[in-house]
């Protein structure tokens, strides 16, 4: 069953709880920052324990911290690839969260006009965000943010094809389309599309990694 061990929630996996409140909506934020650069769900997962360690997960706290104090963070969770890049992006995005929604993610959900527009605000608060990032942010608020809608990643959609689900050269809007009737008649207790969709992205990573062992330039 390709939901057990896979479908866990990568938000429940860090103990945060999306439905609890925007602190919670936050912490959620900074880990799927993390998580949306190209590396390891196991360095995303020990680099958000760091921000948490030292405290730094508030805007204002990330704000105070600094730039310097933010690459310190990341080499120490094991980012040293990406630790300019990715500190330039959570200090424009904590900027613009701050003087643009006033330091309250609710606040973009409910000015968005609808799942694009919601989407598109993310992708407003700092050039690094994109498509992937938001997907992985949008995906564990299905059920909390009404306008959560996000389309599955390429991962996902790698996944979904490999099992026999997705047929080759289909869209993401169609694939969500599929992927929900799929999960509609195939349903697991116990367990939510949101899970089905993490063990999809899981399992798209894994492939991912078989891919570039077989053929490092892939």
């Amino acid at each position: 069953m390709i939901l057990r061990g896979r479908g866990q929630k990568y938000s429940e996996a860090l103990g945060i709880d999306v439905s609890d409140g925007e602190t919670e909506i936050f912490k959620w934020l900074v880990a799927s920052l993390l998580f949306g650069a190209p590396i390891s769900e196991a360095t995303a997962i020990k680099t958000y324990r760091c921000f948490q360690k030292r405290g730094v997960l508030t805007p204002a706290k990330m704000l105070k911290t600094g730039w310097n104090g933010l690459v310190s963070i990341l080499d120490e969770g094991g980012y040293a690839r990406y630790d300019y890049k990715t500190a330039d992006k959570i200090t424009e995005v904590m900027k613009n969260l701050t003087t643009e929604y006033s330091c309250n993610l609710n606040l973009i959900h409910d000015k968005a006009v609808d799942s694009h527009d919601l989407e598109e605000r993310l992708k407003d608060l700092g050039k690094g965000i994109g498509e992937v990032t938001v997907s992985i942010f949008l995906r564990d608020l299905r059920g909390v943010w009404g306008k959560a809608e996000p389309k599955p990643t390429n991962l996902e959609i790698l996944a979904g094809e490999k099992l026999g689900i997705l047929e080759g050269g289909a869209s993401a809007e169609e694939a969500l389309v599929t992927l929900r009737a799929y999960w509609s008649e195939n349903r697991v207790a116990g367990y939510s599309f949101v899970n089905f969709e993490t063990a999809l992205l899981r399992i798209g990573r894994e492939l991912r990694k078989k891919r570039k062992r077989s053929d490092p330039a892939a």
